[in-house]
């Protein structure tokens, strides 16, 4: 049927939603009341036959347009319109439909409209607008459900309540059901995933194909391999952002109309969304639905799934947490959002503007939307960054206020209503100079204090951490004393998606711990998938452990984002020196990798290594001039390999080829045949270790004991003693340096530790399963864990 036939306006609905809008913002205590009350109102909404849609519009007011100019436009496709294919030309009907308004919101109401689900694409929308030239304008959705094509193009109508009402985990939300919202508790430990590198397929449909592998092997107690293992005893799995990200700065664009367009009908070049990111350069319109780079079916139903399968895994459930970008948007947000979003340029791009209740209340029912997927738990990005502009005192400030309201969100799921345990990366004074000196990492949790569950990343898991540098664990001693006594709200661990980019970026010429590998790359894998820091942190450390896929399953990692043309160059510029520690000549050979590179003349790691010696300092001494760069570039002798002669636009194709080669080349699956059982599975049995012990999460007590091993000697061997009702764990760690020299760990003068009926529980690879106990010689990265009364 003719969408004009099959869709008509319910102009009684619009006008009762911008009535119940006025009556808000004129009767409500406070305006940020009012906002909050108004945002469950915005976006295309699904009830029965009827679909409303609210938009907040002060663009509107500012240009002062009529309410008989403004629609809602409706698109439905008059083909098929697969959502996973490639490309295609699809020809949408058009239909304009009425709105009501009042002052800067705007709604409208239509019967018969298609919306979307698991087995059919819905009808396309947005908002509309002409001026007095009769040019169209659109404004799009930012609380859009279903973003087939980004948040840069129309949304599709979804149906969400019949998505969450097919859910398959109701039995786990069940439990949680009471009288009062359920508060979520901290999990054991923490796997973080970054789903497009986490697996072949790289989307949320295989990532759920994984784990119900696994689910099915642990079930019919199969043996797991080393990839199972390399995901299994996990308490929780957090997954970098899925919200959408940027596009291509200069194209294509994934929803581009063709010419010929009427009133009735449009064609429209449709690319399926195929972009590069490492997850955090978001544009905040759309944060409530999923990348659509992440959906193999094109369906936001594959988050829901990937929630249930992991509700659902045998022997015991595993939480979901989400991991959100609110402090900031990346510069295409303006083209997203309306300028009242916004409160001006950062590093980043641009600062929100927390303080204009719209924008604050819109932000957060973002916020429960998403949540309201499934997650148990949120992990809040860059919480430092959520700042407002003081007028009286001529600083930023940070909005803990609004970091407050954050964390005490009601969500809903499955009819129980819960808090969601909340975790904050919060490094302020960061980005002042000396922030690495000063942050205590308890901003958030002294703010909080009558949330004792509120957690932030520890100083050894946030971003410059570099543990295969000499002295590392001996200069960060001060941070570990107080990971000792105010540790037990921190994330713990020193391997995550920032510590180990940073880690491809130092200096290879710097005094580098040779002793954890013989080549670069080897030292790198071994530093953060390194035995002995991971029983220290999984054994005597107090907080939340958390670990890195890419760095557990020793596969590659870099700053990944094909999106930008301005920069690209300078971003690869200072990722360059990772192929000093990911790339040897033998990985770059492999015929898969590297294959763009290689087809712009760069065939061998030799080619590629020897321009990458130019392009950093060229970038540094003509302050990124692309033009200077590419003529400098070309009086090289010998002449660089490459396209012969280099112009910009062929540093940006080598700029492009470097991002999308070395997104292919982290995949994780790539790693697989060369996974170690003996680490996976002793890093399996430390992670059951501490499941098994939850008590070590909590700050060490007047029992408990920890020190390194003094005089140093040229090693570095720290020891723990805990305690907690009649059961012990001693920890003895080899950090850096040279051998121990024979000694008998149970020797050692420490308090606690005297006495018989100690078990050697843990020995890390290289220790064989036949020592128990006695004189022993450790060397870097080797440790042992001995209980007692267990």
């Amino acid at each position: 049927m003719p969408l004009k036939d099959r869709v008509t306006p319910e102009t009684g609905v619009a006008e009762g939603l911008a009535y119940k809008c006025r009556q808000l913002l004129n009767h409500s205590e406070t305006a940020f009341d009012a906002h909050t009350a108004i945002a469950p109102m915005l976006g295309g909404q699904v009830d029965g036959d009827v679909a409303t849609f609210g938009f907040w519009t002060p663009e509107l007011q500012d240009q002062r347009v009529p309410e008989g100019d403004v629609f809602l436009e409706v698109l439905s496709p008059k083909g098929p319109l697969d959502l996973t294919r490639a490309h295609q030309q699809v020809t949408f009907d058009r239909i304009y439909l009425p709105v009501s308004r009042y002052e800067a919101h705007t709604f409208c109401a239509a019967r018969g409209m298609m919306a979307g689900n698991r087995e059919q694409g819905g009808d396309f929308y947005c908002l509309v607008w002409r001026d007095a030239q009769d040019t169209w304008h659109r404004i799009l959705d930012p609380l859009a459900m279903s973003l087939p094509f980004g948040a840069f193009a129309p949304a599709e109508l979804y149906d969400v309540k019949a998505m969450l009402d097919r859910r398959g985990d109701k039995a786990y939300w069940a439990q949680f059901a009471g009288e009062t919202p359920h508060k979520f508790d901290p999990p054991a430990n923490i796997l973080q995933i970054h789903v497009p590198t986490a697996t072949a397929g790289g989307t949320l449909a295989a990532l759920t194909r994984q784990f119900e592998r696994m689910g099915e092997r642990v079930a019919n107690d199969l043996t797991l391999d080393p990839l199972d293992q390399i995901f299994m005893g996990y308490d929780a799995v957090q997954l970098l952002p899925v919200e959408p990200t940027t596009t291509y700065e200069t194209g294509p664009a994934f929803w581009e109309e063709l010419d010929g367009a009427t009133a009735e009908e449009i064609t429209v070049d449709l690319t399926r969304p195929d972009t590069t990111n490492w997850g955090y350069d978001i544009v905040i319109s759309g944060m409530a639905t999923v990348n659509p780079v992440l959906l193999e079916s094109g369906r936001p139903d594959e988050l829901v799934d990937f929630a249930t399968v992991l509700h659902n895994f045998p022997t015991r459930p595993k939480k979901l947490i989400f991991d959100v970008v609110f402090g900031h948007s990346d510069n295409q947000g303006l083209d997203a959002l309306n300028h009242h979003f916004f409160a001006g340029p950062n590093m980043y791009g641009q600062n929100m503007d927390y303080k204009n209740p719209a924008v604050r209340a819109i932000m957060l029912e973002l916020q429960r939307r998403k949540v309201n997927f499934g997650a148990d738990g949120v992990r809040v990005d860059g919480a430092q960054d959520f700042k407002w502009w003081d007028a009286g005192t001529q600083e930023l400030r940070h909005d803990d206020d609004y970091l407050d309201l954050m964390s005490d969100m009601v969500q809903e799921v499955a009819g129980t209503k819960y808090y969601p345990w909340f975790v904050f990366e919060d490094g302020r004074p960061w980005p002042q100079e000396d922030w690495e000196l000063s942050s205590t990492y308890r901003a958030v949790i002294e703010n909080q204090r009558d949330d004792p569950d509120v957690f932030q990343w520890g100083p050894l898991t946030f971003a410059h951490n570099t543990p295969f540098i000499y002295g590392f664990w001996l200069s960060k001693w001060w941070r570990i004393k107080e990971v000792l006594s105010v540790g037990a709200n921190w994330i713990s661990g020193t391997a995550n998606h920032d510590t180990l980019r940073r880690g491809t970026q130092v200096n290879p010429k710097l005094n580098i711990n040779t002793r954890l590998g013989d080549t670069q790359m080897e030292i790198l894998e071994k530093a953060y998938d390194n035995p002995a820091v991971s029983m220290l942190t999984y054994a005597a450390l107090p907080g939340v452990p958390m670990d890195f896929l890419n760095a557990t399953a020793r596969a590659n990692w870099g700053f990944i984002r094909n999106q930008d043309d301005k920069y690209g160059v300078k971003v690869v510029a200072e990722e360059a020196i990772s192929l000093k520690w990911q790339v040897d000549e033998y990985r770059y050979s492999v015929p898969g990798n590297f294959r763009r590179l290689k087809e712009l003349g760069y065939e061998t790691r030799a080619d590629l290594a020897r321009f990458f010696e130019f392009l950093p300092a060229l970038v540094e001494v003509t302050d990124y001039d692309l033009d200077h760069i590419a003529k400098l570039l070309n009086q090289v002798e010998p002449p660089l390999a490459g396209p012969g002669t280099f112009t910009v636009s062929d540093l940006k194709k080598i700029a492009r080829a470097w991002m999308d080669d070395m997104h292919e080349y982290c995949n994780v699956s790539n790693s697989m045949s060369a996974l170690d059982e003996r680490q996976t599975q002793f890093m399996l049995d430390l992670r059951n270790f501490r499941r098994a012990n939850r008590w070590l999460r909590q700050n060490l007590g007047p029992e408990d004991y920890f020190d390194y091993v003094q005089p140093v000697d040229g090693r570095v061997l720290f020891t723990s003693y805990r305690k907690h009702e009649g059961r012990e764990v001693y920890t003895i760690t080899h950090m850096e340096g040279g051998p121990s020299g024979e000694f008998d760990p149970l020797r050692l003068k420490i308090p606690g530790l005297k006495g018989a009926g100690w078990t050697c529980a843990l020995r890390t690879p290289g220790i064989g399963p036949d020592y128990i106990s006695g004189p022993i010689v450790l060397r870097d990265s080797m440790g042992l864990v001995f209980t007692r009364g267990m």
